[in-house]
């Protein structure tokens, strides 16, 4: 296999070739898999994302490989070496597998794909790729989808190999395409949305001539199924930095394709009628929610904190006074999250409870700045369930004012209703709150057969409990009776 090294001016230097080299060298699996490979006459290369991570330093236990071997000769290949193998993505020229293997002191778990030789496109209608199988590593890694993608460590040699200059493009946090980004995205519109995800993920900036194409074949990507494109914009959305992702889909006019509500956000203002920036604010408070989550990138979150104000376009009002008002958004928005979300074929978990949080991001101001009542506070944590948590952290994301005063207030406002729901939590089960009665003990103080009215007995027992908190038996027995009462 040619060395590009030799007559490409990105070529590396001694000290990123040993580092490569040691990175293989700790890894034995790639060093085995390359030798069986080898010994079957065919060739295997470490490339696309695998290499880019090892040359910033992030590699993980995934690990990409290309070769000019068919499907079904990789599976011969690894068949008898892998713990686990998996055929799914077989009709795309992939063969995914799992090695378990023993690296130092270490004990680690390797997910491998190793994809044929190929290339792919698109034609003008088609939502798949279809997929041909190419000869050469050079044939290859010129219809990757960027630069920094495009570069191989061709094993057991460990030949640099970089015809596209990823290299330099990655010690400059560029992302341009291999060939003219107009030919990449024609073949694949999705690398568009690719380009976003990168720019997020990696915090390189997007070649000025990539962002034209961009801009210019915004359209191309209603061809992509609404699965691919969930696919990318939830890597976006988890990404170190998804507000340079996301401006660059609303700039280039992407997202009024994938995302509509989110350019939309950005609503006129004139010299009477000003508020402040929907658009800019939503991104203000994706940031600030991300800095308030503890365990790791949280989707549900994430997707509640940028689509949480998607219903203010529709509801805006400007009154007599000069102000812009937006009654009742957070509904409008929770069914327009509902709708988008369908349609992008999020799970319907998911889907239910991002809208619940879109739906409860205002119930917190709701109650004023007084003192929380225990109703009050019963009924918010009910109503919020299992996103209590995540309904908090929305909520203080969504305080964006420049006024420190107002800031401050609020947070102590708000650190007050979490020391009540703390109180009441000691004291009361809050997370299953239910009437004091169950079902078959109000059929038998009422002397009923199952029907609409248990039903209605058990919402106003609950709306009780809600209020009053835990009762007495005999005290739940009265009330249920005297209720029953006024049904006539």
């Amino acid at each position: 296999m040619p060395n590009a090294n030799e007559d490409h001016p990105s070529a590396l230097s001694q000290v990123q070739r040993r580092a490569v080299s040691e990175l293989l060298r700790v890894s034995p699996v790639a060093d085995d898999l390359a030798r069986r490979f080898q010994e079957a006459g065919f060739s295997l290369a470490l490339v696309g994302g695998s290499v880019r991570d090892a040359l910033l330093g992030r590699l993980g236990n995934d690990l990409d490989f290309t070769t000019d071997a068919r499907p079904e000769d990789v599976l011969k290949i690894v068949r008898p070496w892998a713990d686990a193998v998996w055929e799914v993505g077989i009709a795309f020229g992939t063969v995914a597998c799992q090695k378990d293997a023993r690296v130092g002191d270490a004990d680690m778990r390797f997910l491998v794909e190793v994809t044929t030789y190929r290339s792919e496109a698109y034609d003008r209608t088609s939502r798949k790729p279809e997929v041909s199988y190419g000869d050469s590593i050079e044939e290859d890694l010129v219809r990757r989808d960027f630069t920094v993608n495009a570069m191989a460590v061709a094993l057991p040699e460990k030949e640099f190999v970089d015809p596209h200059g990823g290299l330099e493009d990655l010690s400059a946090k560029v992302l341009r395409t291999p060939g003219t980004p107009e030919a990449s995205f024609s073949d694949d519109p999705l690398r568009m949305l690719r380009a976003a995800r990168f720019a997020a993920q990696l915090d390189f900036e997007v070649a000025p001539e990539v962002v034209a194409a961009m801009t210019a074949m915004a359209d191309r990507i209603e061809i992509v199924s609404a699965e691919r494109v969930r696919d990318e914009l939830n890597k976006l959305l988890l990404s170190a930095h998804p507000a340079k992702g996301l401006s660059l889909l609303v700039d280039t006019g992407l997202a009024a394709h994938v995302l509509p509500e989110l350019p939309a956000l950005r609503l006129e203002s004139d010299e009477h009628h000003r508020h402040k920036d929907v658009y800019e604010h939503s991104l203000i408070v994706l940031q600030q929610a991300i800095d308030l989550e503890e365990n790791g990138p949280d989707l549900t979150l994430r997707l509640a904190a940028l689509l949480h104000d998607i219903g203010k376009p529709r509801t805006r009002r400007f009154e007599k006074d000069g102000r812009v008002s937006f009654h009742h958004h957070e509904v409008v928005g929770a069914k327009m999250t509902k709708k988008r979300m369908t349609a992008l074929k999020y799970s319907n978990d998911m889907i239910k409870d991002v809208s619940k949080l879109v739906e409860l991001h205002l119930r917190f101001h709701g109650y004023g700045t007084g003192e929380w009542t225990d109703s009050a506070v019963r009924r918010y944590v009910r109503d919020a369930g299992p996103l209590v948590d995540r309904l908090h952290k929305l909520t203080r994301s969504d305080c964006t004012t420049r006024n420190k005063r107002k800031a401050a207030a609020l947070s102590r406002a708000y650190d007050g209703l979490e020391e009540r729901i703390a109180q009441l939590q000691e004291q009361e089960e809050l997370d299953s709150i239910r009437p004091d009665l169950d079902g078959n003990q109000i059929m038998e103080i009422l002397g009923i057969s199952p029907g609409p009215a248990i039903g209605q007995a058990y919402k106003f027992l609950l709306e009780l409990r809600l209020e009053n908190g835990p009762m007495a038996h005999e005290d739940a027995v009265a009330a249920l009776k005297e209720w029953w009462a006024q049904q006539g």
